[in-house]
């Protein structure tokens, strides 16, 4: 099954051969200097138009709780040292297993590893556009929750920072703990 996210993951690439994801070309920046926030959302945002040919939409957080759904985390080591996490609901993670596998039926299976690989992406992205981090930045191979009840302590204590975005109107929250 991860074969088929590969293989959607090198279609879209393919599809898109003339968009590329930025980069930043400033040095490699002093964790405590940087806003993170609209990094983490211009990563987002290009990976969802590359991937899955959609526009990502801005929203405030919801005081919500989410009941079910997924969590995909990626773990950072090296320069910078932390987690990069997103959450949505399993009808969003479904959509996103559908628009990169090209099916209208997806296995519980593939929608965890097309959002796992959604993750990888997005931490990926996000690490690249820091100039001089992304060859000493390395990323775990990506894990991936199902259910809502419970609780993610990272023990990267540190900065945090989120963004909730709009994909197919169900709330997606990719957010950012780094280590200090």
């Amino acid at each position: 099954m991860l074969w088929g996210i590969k293989r959607a993951a090198d279609q879209a690439r393919r599809r898109t051969a003339t968009k590329t994801m930025t980069t930043n070309a400033a040095s490699a920046p002093k964790k405590e200097e940087v806003d993170w926030l609209p990094i983490l959302e211009r990563a987002t945002q290009e990976v969802f138009e590359i991937v899955l040919g959609c526009q990502l939409t801005p929203t405030e957080p919801s005081d919500d709780k989410q009941k079910g759904g997924f969590t995909a985390i990626v773990g950072l080591a090296g320069a910078l040292c932390g987690v990069v996490t997103v959450c949505c609901p399993v009808q969003a993670a479904d959509q996103m297993a559908q628009g990169m596998l090209g099916e209208a039926t997806v296995s519980p299976r593939q929608v965890a590893d097309a959002l796992g690989e959604i993750c990888n992406m997005v931490a990926g992205n996000f690490k690249n556009k820091l100039a001089g981090t992304d060859e000493r930045c390395m990323l775990s191979v990506p894990t991936v929750i199902s259910g809502g009840q419970y609780s993610l302590h990272s023990l990267a204590a540190g900065r945090s920072v989120q963004t909730v975005q709009l994909f197919k109107d169900a709330p997606v929250t990719i957010r950012l703990q780094l280590q200090e």
